[in-house]
């Protein structure tokens, strides 16, 4: 593995793109298509009556729609019941859908083409199925807390690459006319307590990390924002003037609409003031307290909210939806129908490319038509009562493909590692012996004499509506689930070829499989979605060279992070800055595996490094445009870098550009992400790759 870290003088941030590339930061329309989307918006707003806007502001309630989220027609305008539905990696209660991979397994594979494709196919199923917002993709929780418990929807803790995977999903997503939601907005770091919890934070941090990935998402003109269950510095974030009307619409420029993430609204008047626009679902999960609506119509009559305040709300989602070109040709919502096309290719080719080979000890990797094999753990298996048996992925029964929670959806079919690796098995001619349980009796039968010992272990984790063997949202620690150590343990005793299959919604902590000597691999496979067992085939058998980056940092103790889920009333976020592989790099703490590692079949050599830079200090003054001032997004310097592939066989490196601040800079990470590319090479062959950097 090869780590670029540069000193460059900027304060700025960086773009990393193979030379003759879509620069992704550069969004597809700007300014002037929101000012067309506004006049058609202001055109509409003169037919509509006070009742009428009240209603594109407020949801009809909860489970009175065909979708999570519904507002009601407008026949004057042509405007339909809107529907909005989750969620980030597919369309959730839907018949006949793909269930795309994961975030965090897309920004695994670090490549840019591969994210925006997935964005792409997640807006032609939604708008296949009559969704008009499409409740995704997520950069909230940014994942701070290594075992947060909806870290996986998003893409991983550096502020940088979620930047860039929202930016590549929102413009794919919007490429087929479908309204984006980047959520949740903000600060919403952990599953417990979330409906309460006060989250403090300095503006420092708030801009530099948890703000950065929404300004891309600005920047590539999302149509929608959902804000959070929590509070921001002891104020609810939907009711939060501040980060709504400060931070977002008027610093970031923010030209659509905010929605309430499902019953976070606390009042009336607060948050149609605080610059929320849109309820959801209309009512609490009883159906009872119901805030906007008649409620909010009263508030306009008494003078409580402006009818300015109203126009604008509802201006906002009118524009939102011409925008998008809503108003012209849309389907009628059909959850039913079958939308996935050949979108099955984007899930395995994502899978594959995410997963991340940790340690490969006497090239034990690729296999070469063993002719025994032993596979063990009951996560190698389809979950025996169904693949879509539990609501919305709420168990780890058999393998394991995305966490539990509304950001799920249901698996069209899934292909489990024990059946693609019997398919291989019988083309090679090669035997397996199969033990589906993570008891450790049993596992010297199953192991021994087995040219290789293929074990699966997995760690889950969901959203806290759901309990999962008594884990509520986050987990409880850094283990791996159903006795995962000690299965390993036994099959390394009895076998010295023994390969670790992980799947897992973030970081575990590998020291005691890491010390078994029989332990020669460990194949970090991540959350594979359906085409599990078909991407791990790929990898194993050198049909592919893996190519996954981790995108966290994996420790050798908990402790190491220095961030843990808090239990009372407020998190005090007083890492600030240093979460991840900049709290390691501050605090000198050598991790297992660092942030942005992975192995690779082949080899890789850098040469030529050239540096030019016309980069200045002072802040941005430049005139607000989607995601900021328009100078932020100005090239202010060009890193360049050729790279060969010095192996035998095909493979794709990740360059990554990091940067380090000057001395006269205030307290800053030793090391920011600012940059990368994803290059694939054939034997011998160079590329070069360069970076522009913007202000």
């Amino acid at each position: 593995m090869h780590l670029l870290i540069f000193a460059v003088l900027a304060t700025s941030s960086l773009a990393w793109a193979e030379t003759g590339e879509k620069q992704a930061r550069q969004a597809g329309s700007g300014s002037a298509a929101w000012d067309a989307a506004y006049s058609q918006a202001s055109t509409a707003l003169s037919k509509l009556s006070q009742q009428d806007k009240v209603n594109i502001v407020t949801g009809v309630g909860w489970n009175k729609g065909p979708c999570v989220g519904n507002t009601p027609a407008i026949g004057s305008i042509g405007y339909p019941q809107l529907c909005l539905q989750d969620g980030p990696l597919g369309i959730r209660l839907a018949g006949s859908v793909t269930a795309f991979t994961p975030g965090i397994q897309a920004a695994s594979t670090w490549d840019v083409e591969l994210i925006r494709q997935r964005g792409i196919y997640l807006g032609a199923e939604a708008k296949g199925v009559g969704v008009h917002v499409l409740l995704g993709p997520v950069a909230g929780p940014l994942g701070k807390i290594p075992n947060g418990g909806r870290n996986w929807e998003g893409f991983g803790p550096d502020p940088y690459l979620t930047g860039i995977a929202m930016s590549e999903t929102i413009e794919g997503i919007q490429s087929n006319g479908v309204q984006a939601c980047a959520k949740h907005f903000i600060l919403n770091e952990q599953e417990t307590n979330r409906e309460t919890i006060s989250s403090v934070v300095d503006d420092r941090t708030m801009h530099e990390l948890y703000l950065f990935p929404f300004a891309d998402a600005v920047h590539s003109n999302v149509a929608s924002v959902m804000c959070s269950y929590n509070k921001v510095n002891g104020t609810w974030a939907c009711e939060t003037d501040k980060i709504l009307n400060g931070l977002l619409k008027k610093e970031l420029g923010f030209k659509g609409y905010v929605m309430s993430d499902w019953n976070a609204q606390h009042t009336t008047n607060g948050a149609a003031n605080s610059g929320m626009d849109m309820t959801m679902p209309g009512s609490d999960f009883n159906g009872k307290t119901i805030l906007w609506g008649p409620q909010l119509n009263t508030a306009v009559n008494n003078g409580q909210v402006s009818k300015a305040r109203l126009d604008d709300m509802a201006k906002r989602i009118l524009a939102s939806w011409y925008l998008l070109k809503q108003n012209s040709g849309y389907p009628a919502t059909n959850l039913k129908a079958n939308v996935q096309g050949n979108h099955k290719e984007n899930v395995r080719a994502v899978a594959r490319d995410g997963i991340v080979l940790l340690k490969n000890d006497d090239n034990i990797l690729p296999l070469k038509k063993p002719s025994k094999l032993a596979v063990i753990g009951s996560s190698s298996v389809v979950n025996p009562a169904g693949i879509n048996a539990c609501a919305d992925r709420g168990c780890n029964t058999g393998a394991l493909g995305m966490g539990w929670g509304s950001g799920t959806a249901e698996y069209p079919y899934f292909v489990a590692p024990y059946d693609a690796l019997k398919t291989r098995a019988q083309s090679d001619g090669t035997t397996i012996n199969l033990l589906s349980s993570d008891s450790t009796s049993g596992v010297a039968n199953a192991a021994s004499g087995a040219d290789a010992a293929l074990v699966f272990i997995t760690a889950d984790s969901g959203e806290g509506y759901t309990t999962v063997e008594g884990v509520t949202g986050d987990r409880p620690n850094l283990d791996p689930w159903h006795n995962g150590n000690q299965l390993v343990q036994a099959v390394a005793q009895a076998n010295k070829n023994t390969i670790v299959v992980v799947h897992s919604t973030g970081p575990i902590i590998l020291e005691t499989i890491l010390a078994q000597p029989g332990v020669k691999a460990v194949v970090w496979a991540g959350l594979p979605s359906q085409e599990n067992g078909n991407a791990l085939v790929d990898v194993l058998y050198g049909l592919v060279s893996p190519s996954g980056k981790l995108p966290y940092t994996i420790a050798r103790s908990e402790s190491d992070y220095g961030t843990a889920v808090q239990r009372g009333g407020t998190d005090q976020f007083a890492e600030g800055l240093f979460i991840d592989y900049r709290h390691f790099d501050k605090n000198g703490i050598a991790p297992r595996y660092e942030f942005g590692f992975g192995l690779s079949y082949t080899n890789f050599t850098y040469s030529s490094l050239s540096i030019t830079s016309t980069a200045s200090s002072g802040p941005a003054s430049g005139d607000t445009i989607p995601g900021g001032r328009s100078d932020l997004w100005e090239t202010v310097a060009t890193v360049t870098a050729v790279v060969k592939n010095t192996g035998g066989v095909q493979g794709a490196e990740v360059p990554q550009l990091y940067i380090t601040l000057p001395s006269s800079a205030p307290s800053n990470p030793p090391k920011q992400l600012r940059g990368f590319t994803k290059l694939k090479l054939a034997p011998g062959e160079t590329g070069v790759v360069g970076s522009q950097e913007w202000s």
